[in-house]
């Protein structure tokens, strides 16, 4: 007889399993320096995670594994996603480890997830993010550490004497940035830059921006995320959410980005706030799913990542998704119009509109994705159909989780009004994200 430790044949590495994805939870998300002014990653992805256990009934289980990260660490965070497993009512034979590709890393943990339950190694795992924008980590500057390091290290008081008496002259903090470290620019001095040179408008900016408040806001209102978000320290709906956001009142800001350059389009009303958050999906196999009397909401087919260089070449730092995409469609025999959802993360409006108008390009097309036409353009009445960053807000490493499970029921929600032949149709959702480092993650979720 098969142990809980030992694969039974059909689970061996020669056997691919389809991945469901059985759904999510999250805290609502909140802006820096609000409702989560003082509460830890851990904090925040134990109370994700807590939630996902309640929810799915998972008290005592053993998971595969827990996979997540946060971009924005602290010393204390060592082995963070171990600590949230042992913090949880999962069983503490658990195992976890920590991922970081930026703002793709939820989507990245959940490759990982995907990966190992495909080929037979975990029959049930979770994975996502958190990040805090909130309770950065700041740290020494480089001259005291390296000063603290060598006293630490001195053979003699003659030796800790001269150090000591450097002290003074080391002093100082430093403080996590917003820049990408080989060009000194922000991300959205960055995206301003490709914003300019693709001539993404102002109020097509602003249009979507606001879809984005008006759609999820919507979601809300008709209780979609009851079963996706549990409430966190006084707060039970994203903070930064508009409802009665529109194109006038986002007219009135001003831009914040690009701003030397001239002609800038970027402000605080169509590029996310920082934020603090946690989420966190659950994938499995299908028997797992079946064993424990749980529904797929939908399935993870596959997924690819790509980067740019966004340093010395002529790519943007945050067009990585539309070498990515192509890529995954061509090895999944599919056409950017075969998909009925479009979830594309929002780190600005005018990211999204820069992917669509590179895809729509026959000459990005050609030179840049060596494709030998255009993918075309997408009908834009599926895009984002219930809100996305720019209404949550994006704590980096909590947007992929967020994203994934949204998709997902989205996905149940649409199978489930087909009726007749219709019915046996799959109903396909593309996610698309953005990181920091030149890089972009995909993927395609079918029901």
């Amino acid at each position: 007889m098969a142990t809980a430790s030992t694969p039974t044949a059909k689970n061996t590495p020669q056997t691919r399993q389809r991945v469901a994805v059985l759904g999510g939870n999250r805290i609502p998300f909140a802006r820096s320096d609000g409702a989560y002014a003082d509460a830890s990653n851990q904090d925040m992805f134990t109370a994700a995670l807590g939630g996902l256990v309640d929810r799915f009934g998972l008290a005592g289980e053993r998971l595969g594994a827990v996979i997540g990260g946060a971009v924005l660490k602290h010393s204390r965070d060592f082995n963070l996603m171990r600590e949230c497993v042992l913090g949880s009512a999962l069983s503490p034979y658990t195992p976890a480890f920590d991922v970081q590709q930026a703002c793709g890393t939820g989507l990245q943990a959940a490759i990982c997830a995907a990966d190992g339950i495909a080929a037979g190694r975990y029959e049930v795992a979770a994975a996502g993010g958190v990040d805090t924008t909130s309770d950065a980590p700041i740290a020494f500057g480089d001259n005291l550490r390296r000063t603290l390091l060598a006293l630490r290290r001195a053979k003699s008081n003659l030796q800790r004497l001269q150090l000591a008496g450097k002290l003074p002259a080391s002093l100082g903090v430093e403080i996590p940035v917003n820049s990408e470290p080989r060009t000194g620019l922000s991300m959205g001095d960055h995206q301003a830059i490709t914003t300019k040179q693709m001539g993404i408008n102002r109020v097509a900016q602003d249009e979507l921006a606001a879809a984005s408040h008006r759609n999820m806001a919507a979601a809300y209102d008709r209780g979609f995320f009851d079963d996706l978000v549990t409430p966190f320290l006084g707060l039970y709906r994203d903070d930064n959410l508009r409802p009665n956001s529109s194109v006038e009142k986002l007219a009135t800001l001003r831009p914040v980005f690009g701003v030397k350059a001239g002609d800038a389009t970027m402000t605080a009303g169509n590029s996310t706030p920082l934020t603090d958050g946690a989420s966190v999906a659950l994938l499995a196999s299908e028997e797992w799913a079946a064993a424990h009397k749980l529904t797929p909401l939908a399935y993870f087919v596959d997924a690819e990542t790509a980067a740019v260089d966004y340093v010395n070449g002529a790519d943007g730092l945050l067009m990585a998704p539309t070498y990515a995409v192509p890529r995954l469609l061509a090895r999944n025999g599919l056409t950017l119009q075969d998909f009925d959802f479009y979830e594309i993360h929002e780190a600005f409006a005018s990211t999204v509109l820069c992917h669509l108008q590179a895809w729509e390009s026959e000459d990005y097309c050609k030179e840049r994705l060596g494709l030998d036409a255009a993918l075309g353009a997408i009908d834009r009445s599926k895009l984002n159909v219930n809100g996305s960053s720019l209404a949550a807000g994006h704590p980096f490493a909590a947007t992929g989780g967020r994203i994934l499970a949204q998709t997902a029921k989205q996905l149940a929600e649409a199978k489930a009004e087909k009726k007749g032949a219709a019915a046996n149709k799959p109903v396909r959702a593309l996610i698309s994200i953005c990181a920091a480092g030149g890089q972009g993650v995909a993927a395609i979720l079918e029901a």
